[in-house]
């Protein structure tokens, strides 16, 4: 995925986790609602390690193209 796709995808998913987050904090949330965030949180995750690998590849003058989606269980293990 070009890094402009991953940006704007990135954007799409922070926008929904906005609105989700709105819904929460006014008490309309639903059940499904806090189940979409889980998930955004970890597509998010997921984006931007993405994002993250594309720019170390191009850094180091290789194919940013070569970098791929990690695993959730490999994005979310990772120390912040």
């Amino acid at each position: 995925m070009a890094g402009e796709l991953v940006r704007g995808r990135i954007e799409e998913l922070v926008a929904e986790e906005h609105r989700l987050w709105e819904a929460e904090s006014s008490g309309e949330a639903t059940e499904g609602d806090r189940h979409r965030l889980d998930e955004l949180r970890v597509t998010l995750d997921q984006c931007w390690d993405l994002l993250r690998q594309r720019r170390a590849l191009a850094e180091l003058g290789l194919d940013a193209d070569d970098a791929t989606v990690r695993p959730a269980d490999v994005v979310e293990g990772y120390e912040q």
